[in-house]
């Protein structure tokens, strides 16, 4: 076991130091927030999702043109669905951005594309350890997205994300996210652009334990 420990320091130490600095940073956040601090964390969420954009095009890795291009690609799908969502209700429902995410255009921060990207990038990589067949890989990564967004929904007004008319979010949203998150299941998996499964497990694991967190203390 000593052994098995030592390789993973001595041979992985990118690894290692990414997945202490993303959960780090989560936990930090969540213990801030609680005592009180939550003005001074969620102002700092535009760096928390850069840093994790910066540490997945690390160890993902994103090293070819090809990689970039089809990243760029989920980018941009997910800015244009949340451009439509915001300017017509059909898609989502009502709602729109708040500050907290920072630069926006025409009123769609630009972080929330790359949320999009990255959530896209890391679930498919998760799915492929959880099912053989295509199919079944763009079924459980699309699921995993939606999955992370129904407690990110709770949070999201409170931490000024974004806010619904409603004042929660519909069940259109959901079904939206998953018939999106399944069309860039399916190109991703139909390209085998598969990256680091324990730097992806990590991320989206911290994400979801900080989430759930919140969707937990909100309603008690």
């Amino acid at each position: 076991m000593k052994r098995n420990i030592a390789f993973v320091f001595y041979n992985h130490p990118k690894l290692v130091f990414s997945v202490g600095i993303v959960w780090l940073f989560h936990i930090s956040g969540m213990i801030g927030i609680t005592l009180g601090f939550e003005n001074w964390f969620i102002a700092k969420t535009p760096l928390n999702l850069l840093l994790c954009l910066g540490l997945l095009i690390w160890n993902f890795p994103l090293d070819s043109i090809r990689k970039y291009l089809l990243t760029f690609l989920f980018f941009c799908v997910g800015m244009f669905v949340e451009w439509i969502g915001v300017h017509n209700d059909f898609l989502f429902g009502s709602y729109s951005y708040g500050n907290s995410m920072g630069i926006k255009i025409d009123g769609v921060p630009l972080l929330i594309g790359v949320n999009w990207a990255v959530l896209t990038l890391i679930t498919g990589t998760i799915a492929t350890q959880l099912a053989h067949r295509l199919l079944g890989r763009v079924i459980i990564g699309a699921f995993l997205m939606v999955f992370l967004d129904f407690f990110l929904e709770v949070s999201a007004p409170v931490f000024d994300f974004w806010h619904w008319e409603a004042g929660h979010a519909p069940m259109r949203n959901f079904v939206t996210w998953f018939l999106v998150s399944f069309l860039l299941h399916l190109v991703l998996q139909a390209s085998r652009l598969i990256g680091n499964v324990q730097f992806s497990t990590h991320l989206y694991a911290a994400q979801l334990v900080f989430f759930a967190y919140f969707y937990g203390f909100h309603h008690i």
